[in-house]
């Protein structure tokens, strides 16, 4: 009887282990979502444009960190350099040809655990109707019950580099800078029971 008891109990252990140790899908907040992208203008100044995201799913697995992943939508009709002039300028052919290609996508295809917070977010970034390999460092800055909603939440930064030729976007190069910097901040929430996807 003893010996049922304990199996029972080992049982139960590890469906609590297993059920914590699930993965969580949460639901980007564009409202708390800065996709910021910025370069060198002529070695004068560093202009900074915010990408903004529609949509966006995030899979976190704390216990198992490679088993998390990333999928982001940034419609370039949400780009905004704070320069209206140059919004439309960089959405023409020359750059983006947001007429042609009206979005840009990121879909992670590994995450690794650098110790602590730390992870490594390897994924395709699709720009311009070209897709090319893209390495995000990111940082868990905080997960847990939202205050304002009681949701399970939680937030990242993550800062990348890549280089806009690989991409067809080479125009001025390299007067005005082929590196462009990123710094992403994101919170996401698991979505009420009924709400809609």
């Amino acid at each position: 009887m003893r010996t049922l008891r304990y199996v029972m109990l080992a049982g139960l252990l590890g469906a609590a282990m297993s059920a914590q140790a699930a993965p969580v899908t949460y639901k980007l907040d564009p409202g708390h979502t800065m996709v910021l992208f910025s370069w060198s203008h002529f070695g004068f100044s560093n202009p900074t444009a915010n990408f903004g995201i529609s949509d966006g799913t995030l899979v976190f697995d704390q216990q198992n960190p490679s088993k998390s992943s990333v999928e982001v939508t940034m419609p370039l009709a949400n780009l905004d350099t704070h320069v209206p002039a140059l919004d439309n300028h960089l959405k023409e052919p020359d750059f983006f040809d947001a007429g042609k290609f009206p979005t840009v996508t990121f879909k992670s295809t590994s995450v690794q655990s650098l110790g602590g917070n730390h992870y490594k977010v390897t994924g395709d970034l699709t720009v311009h109707g070209v897709t090319k390999p893209v390495v995000l460092n990111a940082t868990l800055n905080k997960s847990g019950a939202h205050p304002m909603t009681g949701q399970p939440a939680i937030g990242f930064n993550a800062t990348g580099t890549l280089k806009r030729s690989d991409f067809g976007l080479g125009a001025y190069v390299p007067k005005v800078s082929d590196e462009i910097k990123l710094d992403i901040t994101t919170e996401a929430e698991v979505p009420k029971a009924g709400a809609a996807q």
